[in-house]
């Protein structure tokens, strides 16, 4: 296993940003000119599919008990108005809880998987490939390892979004500032669940990773914000984690591109 340091040749400025944002769309044409990456973006891709049919399934039953069970019709104007402003923000409400449900639930699912990805991902870049066959037994050895870590960051991710949930108390400002940390928090998990599957196999810490988006903050900046937005939209979001496996593993090889 190659075990050296993680390369930090991304280009700083807008420049940076603008390639970050664009990685996406840059490991899509990568995926297409590789057909040996094929297969591991297929199973990850059934994976979220089946996933997310779950999840929506479990976010309608869940907006009805926030809404069904307690709304029930009224001939007066004034509560048909309260009821559609209930109806709007549950509607919200539940779109979050099925947007986090599914990037969890998702990437803990498929993370053996996507860890072969972005090995092979690397491999390509590099011109260091490896002559081991794709191997079930080998997803099988390599589980507990990614598994391990994926729980890791789940858990402290779902921890410092309960802490932020207390901002809502304070009066005033407490939901803006909320909505700010959030919304950071959640770029935040982004960089590092997908550049994670580099550090992670190279055996290096999350502090070698905060040094690396530290670094190179306005591409990892502008990679989240794609990713965020690519998995708002139905259907793309199916072919968003693979492809964003892909686009964090350029990143973290920018110099090999």
């Amino acid at each position: 296993m190659n075990t050296g340091k993680v390369s930090c040749g991304v280009v700083g400025g807008a420049k940076g940003f603008v390639g970050g944002f664009f990685s996406l769309w840059d490991a899509f044409c990568f995926v297409m000119k590789n057909p040996s990456l094929y297969k591991f973006v297929i199973i990850p891709f059934v994976i979220n599919i089946l996933v997310f049919i779950g999840v929506v399934y479990w976010g309608y039953d869940l907006f009805n008990q926030l809404v069904g069970e307690y709304l029930s019709p009224h001939d007066s104007w004034y509560w048909q108005i309260l009821a559609m402003i209930i109806k709007f923000i549950a509607g919200l409400a539940t779109m979050v809880a099925v947007f986090f449900t599914f990037t969890v639930v998702g990437n803990l699912i498929a993370a053996p998987f996507n860890d072969i990805l972005s090995e092979r991902t690397e491999q390509l870049l590099t011109g260091h490939m490896s002559d081991e066959p794709f191997s079930l037994k080998r997803i099988v050895k390599d589980l507990w390892r990614v598994m391990r870590d994926e729980i890791r960051k789940m858990l402290i991710f779902v921890v410092l979004m309960i802490v932020a949930l207390l901002f809502n108390l304070l009066p005033g400002v407490g939901s803006l500032i909320y909505t700010i940390i959030s919304g950071g928090l959640m770029l935040y998990f982004l960089i590092i669940e997908y550049t994670g599957y580099v550090f992670s196999r190279k055996h290096q810490g999350f502090k070698e990773q905060r040094l690396f988006i530290a670094s190179n903050r306005l591409s990892s900046l502008g990679f989240a914000l794609a990713v965020m937005c690519m998995l708002f939209i139905p259907f793309v979001q199916f072919l968003t984690i693979p492809m964003a496996v892909v686009a964090a593993t350029q990143l973290c090889c920018c110099d090999c591109i």
